[in-house]
Order: structure tokens, then C-alpha cells, then sequence
């Protein structure tokens, strides 16, 4: 029960410290963080939570790298199914907080930071743009984490270059699709907005797990034996 918790701890942490930082403080005139800082934020809530909590649960704060972690080898199956449970709650519970806070000045939700292709896109990129974009680093971020983790690797490290990895992956994508690679993040904020999101979500489900399932696979071939 204590790692089901720790995942949705923070999976909540991931969400509202994330998408918070998108919709509460990338915008602000002047003073704005803008793609670089909401880029940061999120892969500042995955390094302060692998320290965290990655010795209770693994931190893997993702129903996406559950499933890759499972697919490489290195989670049991019986627990996938309650870890992604865990961790939709946590990111529904950060959203809802973030729904409050948001219309606390009177304001709309508007996408509230949800993902999105077509007139959805930041950039305004295709749906094919999209699929393509999520599944590749998704698989690339469970390669990461699967490498960083190793028993041959410095673990100590493990936590600060998954990350980085979170960060740069933000960088590249959030003119896309406003960033996925994770079905929870995706579907707290689409179940605020509801509409197109919702019609939507079916792409930030789908392509994020595709590529977390080939990433695993290709680190286990990758690791032989050492797996």
C-alpha cells in the first residue's frame, strides 16, 4: 500500500508542479517562464520525487514507464495494474487542486495545458506529427531510465539524468503536443477540459505506451544477460 501511495504522491507532484507551472506562471507578462521554464519545472518534479520516493516505489510516476519497466524485465506484473490506478489518481487529484487555483481570479480553464494536435497544437502540427513525436521519446525516456537505473550504472545519478531527460524531451515536444509520454498527466487535464481533449486522449494514451513498450524491449535486448 505505501508504494501505491508514493506513486500517486507523485504522480500529483509531477502534474501540479508541471502543468501548475504552464498555466500559472508561463504566461505572466514580462516575467513569464515561458516553453524553457515549464520544460525545467518538469523535470524538476521527477528529480525531487526520485529522491523521494524512488526507494519506496521507483518513482515511476507514469502508467507509460510501468508498463515499459514491466515489458524490460524489471516490474512485476501482478503490481501494474494498481501502480497505474495509483498514479491517475494522483494526477486527477493535481488537477482538480490546479482547477480551484485557476479560477480562483475568476479566470477560464481554457486548454488548461492539455494535449493536444491540430488547431490543439501549440505549434498547430498534425495528428501523424503527434504519434510520431510521443512514441519516439517515449521509447528514448524509458531507454533512459532503464540505462540510468542499471545495476552497472551510477545510481546515484539515476534520478537527476531521468530528469534532464524529462526536460529536454519537454523542449522538443511541447511546440507538438504540449508533451505527453505519460497517459496520467494526459488524461487529468483532459477530463477538466473535456470536448476535444477527451476526443483526443486516445493518442496520448496509446503512442506513449507503444514507445515505453519498444523502449523496454530495446533495452533488454540492448543489457543480454546483464538484464
Amino acid at each position: 500500500m505505501k508504494k501505491f501511495v508514493a506513486e500517486a504522491i507523485g504522480t500529483f507532484w509531477l502534474v501540479f508542479g508541471g502543468c501548475g507551472s504552464a498555466l500559472l506562471a508561463a504566461g505572466v507578462e514580462n516575467v513569464g517562464i515561458g516553453f524553457l521554464g515549464v520544460s525545467l519545472a518538469f523535470g524538476l518534479t521527477v528529480v525531487t520525487m526520485a529522491y523521494a520516493i524512488g526507494h519506496i516505489s521507483g518513482a515511476h510516476l507514469n502508467p507509460a514507464v510501468t508498463i515499459g519497466l514491466w515489458v524490460g524485465g524489471r516490474f512485476s506484473s501482478k503490481e501494474v495494474v494498481p501502480y497505474i490506478i495509483a498514479q491517475c489518481l494522483g494526477g486527477l487529484l493535481a488537477a482538480a487542486a490546479l482547477y480551484v487555483i485557476v479560477t480562483g481570479n475568476g479566470s477560464e480553464i481554457g486548454s488548461f495545458a492539455a494535449n493536444g494536435y491540430g488547431e490543439h497544437s501549440p505549434g498547430g502540427y498534425s495528428m501523424e506529427a503527434g504519434m510520431l513525436t510521443e512514441f519516439i521519446l517515449t521509447l528514448v525516456f524509458l531507454v533512459v531510465i532503464m540505462g540510468a537505473t542499471h545495476k552497472n550504472a551510477a545510481s546515484k545519478f539515476a534520478g537527476l539524468a531521468i530528469g534532464l531527460a524529462l526536460t529536454l524531451i519537454h523542449l522538443i515536444s511541447i511546440p507538438v503536443t504540449n508533451t505527453s509520454v505519460n497517459p496520467a498527466r494526459s488524461l487529468s487535464q483532459a477530463v477538466f477540459v473535456g470536448d476535444w481533449a477527451l476526443a483526443q486522449l486516445w493518442v496520448f494514451i496509446a503512442f506513449p505506451i507503444a514507445g515505453a513498450i519498444f523502449g523496454g524491449l530495446l533495452y533488454r535486448w540492448l543489457a543480454g544477460g546483464d538484464e
